[in-house]
């Protein structure tokens, strides 16, 4: 088309749909997990924005201590030479990669600097102030920010008595429903809601309506227990993964959503199909490569989560049965008041979730980092939570409009 001439009715519509995107990605908060932590410590002061002292213990962003592998590392290096290019072949060589990995085609894969940009994509994509967004409680919470901009009703239900969502509940609250959203293993309790239940969800949801199922920490738990097959079955759902977790690529960014290949398509005019960091891309190309680093990985973490675990029953402490990478802890006292206790001995563990007012989530870290927090616990419980420790003040320029935690940023509220 020549410089004079005007673009059909069509392409000017398509113009419009994408500028209407990127000013929306360019305004909205997409929260995730880094922007949600800081609300562990305090309203008032973003902690993840700061510094930790020196020889802190940090145990609040569901964060993996072992980084990148080897081979993710070595990728890195590799690459740094073109960085000013944008190699979007790489890219598409990831989705073959990644497609294979999983036994699905490559139009039912897109790549994300995230798994929280698909989210909150999925939220703007099929819900609406008609059709609800529908979550467990606790449960991860980037989500409902996202309604927020979306206009939907935020409907949340309790988990049930062993901690998996209550699928029939979920169902019965909101007939209106336009996303089901299921973190399995749930954050941030870790723990698993069966596949029989998603099944019974998608059978039993309002039409027209879709399931969203968050599987960030599914390799620390039964990989066998993954949704995935129901979108080769051609099913309403949207899966989501992660490197940031199990392969340690959390600051790195590189997430996927498995869905059928016209869902797929609904996410790119929210937002999606932007170019991809080649760090990321090439780290995650060369984590699925590493043939034992799952099994490694997830076999580390359970020693370390089980002897936890049996420390805490030891000393009459309860728990959620976590197959994940964190646990809630019943510390049986005000969380906050154990957060700011256990800061003063440089242990930073996680944030609060309103409905249980006594726990907190705490990451599994290095043995050493959990035997710190051991100690620090036991000192705190001890003194009654007597040690009382005095926040920073906020930085002149620092983001005081919003709280960070979990590698998400939201805006503060009145309340």
């Amino acid at each position: 088309m020549s410089p004079n001439q005007t673009p059909r009715n069509d392409s000017r519509r398509t113009f419009l749909k994408f500028s209407v995107a990127a000013a929306a990605a360019s305004t909205f908060r997409i929260m995730n997990e880094p922007m949600l932590a800081a609300a562990a410590v305090d309203r008032g002061v973003d902690r993840d924005f700061q510094h930790f002292p020196p020889g802190s213990v940090v145990i609040n962003a569901n964060e993996n201590p072992l980084g990148p592998c080897d081979l993710a590392r070595k990728a890195l290096a590799d690459i740094i030479p073109d960085g000013g290019r944008y190699c979007w072949w790489l890219k598409e060589e990831l989705t073959k990669q990644f497609a294979e990995s999983v036994g699905v085609k490559p139009e039912n894969v897109a790549i994300f600097p995230g798994s929280s940009e698909p989210l909150h994509f999925c939220v703007m994509a099929f819900t609406s102030p008609k059709r609800s967004y529908v979550t467990a409680d606790p449960g991860y919470e980037s989500g409902m920010h996202s309604s927020k901009f979306s206009g939907a009703r935020v409907v949340t239900v309790p988990l049930t008595k062993t901690y998996a969502h209550d699928i029939p509940a979920m169902l019965a609250a909101a007939p209106d429903a336009g996303l089901f959203y299921v973190c399995t293993p749930n954050n941030p309790t870790g723990t698993v809601t069966p596949h029989s239940a998603i099944e019974e969800l998608l059978a039993k949801k309002p039409a027209g309506s879709i399931v969203l199922v968050d599987e960030a920490y599914i390799h620390f738990a039964d990989l066998n227990a993954t949704a995935i097959d129901l979108v080769k079955a051609g099913q309403d759902i949207v899966v989501l993964r992660t490197f940031s977790k199990i392969y340690g690529m959390a600051g790195i960014r590189c997430g996927v959503a498995i869905a059928r290949p016209e869902l797929i398509q609904k996410l790119v005019p929210q937002g999606g199909g932007s170019a991809m960091p080649i760090t990321a891309l090439v780290a995650a190309s060369a984590s699925l490569k590493h043939e034992h680093l799952v099994p490694e990985r997830k076999q580390i973490n359970t020693s370390i989560r089980e002897k936890t675990f049996d420390w805490l029953r030891s000393h009459g402490y309860s728990f959620t049965p976590s197959q994940a990478n964190f646990f809630m802890l019943d510390a049986k006292h005000p969380a906050k008041q154990v957060i700011e206790a256990m800061a003063a001995q440089k242990v930073f563990i996680g944030r609060i979730w309103p409905v249980w007012p006594t726990h907190l989530r705490i990451t599994v870290g290095t043995q050493a980092e959990m035997d710190a927090f051991q100690t620090a616990f036991a000192a705190v419980m001890k003194n009654s939570l007597s040690v009382s420790y005095a926040l920073p003040t906020s930085a002149t320029g620092s983001h005081r409009d919003y709280f960070y935690a979990d590698g998400t940023m939201f805006p503060r509220t009145s309340s």
